[in-house]
């Protein structure tokens, strides 16, 4: 009993953040593409790689899926570019009838120099894609260099990170909300974004490499 009792206070006494860092999910195992699959649910076998505990968009190969969906949860990643290379990390993909299927969320990751969308703010590195923009004070590091993202989904408040800084917080039932859902290309769906569903990697121009997936499912907001 005086063991048990020993080793329970050994569990209390652990930082917070070691504590915690027990319900985080790998999203990526570093050397598989196991929990992953095209928008079809096949195997991932063409355009992607796995190197160096990275995943590496290296060719058109079409975007790739989680197995999971997710709502609420807080997740993680590590991100870099090859020069001119435009891609996302989409987020609560689902059907969002008539705007579209497998859509949802973008965390967009961006060469802001040598790419022409980094001229437009709402769809520059950072930004929640072609609906709010990220800070202007944002730091992106140099191509080829890693990025460290985190984005936070919980009900209708969203917010996207950069580097350790908070880029953008919105909520989704709000009437600024609302205004930039209007003007963008997913107008058509007034529940844009508020489903649970799959994280999806983006196939588009050029090259990214990603590591460090993780994430944690945040309780009901």
């Amino acid at each position: 009993m005086k063991a048990i009792t020993f080793l329970a206070a050994l569990t209390l006494l652990q930082p917070a953040a070691s504590r915690a860092a027990d319900e985080w999910k790998r999203l990526f195992d570093g050397k598989s593409f196991d929990g992953w699959t095209t928008r079809e649910h096949q195997p991932v076998t063409k355009g992607w790689k796995v190197e160096d505990a990275a995943i590496h968009r290296a060719g058109s190969g079409g975007d790739i899926f989680t197995t999971d969906e997710f709502l609420n949860f807080e997740l993680e990643f590590d991100w870099k570019l090859a020069p001119g290379s435009n891609s996302g990390l989409k987020y609560r993909v689902a059907d969002y009838s008539p705007a579209g299927k497998a859509i949802g969320l973008e965390y967009q990751m961006l060469d802001d120099k040598g790419h022409a969308d980094g001229k437009k703010p709402k769809t520059s590195a950072g930004s929640l894609y072609d609906l709010v923009p990220p800070s202007s004070d944002k730091t992106v590091k140099p191509v080829g260099e890693w990025n460290q993202s985190r984005i936070v989904a919980r009900g209708n408040a969203v917010e996207h990170w950069l580097n350790g800084v908070r880029l953008l917080s919105i909520d989704l039932g709000s009437a600024a909300w609302k205004s930039a859902l209007d003007s963008s290309k997913f107008r058509a769906a007034a529940d844009f974004g508020t489903k649970k569903g799959r994280i999806l990697l983006q196939d588009h121009d050029g090259e990214v490499w990603l590591r460090n997936l993780r994430i944690r499912s945040l309780p009901d907001a």
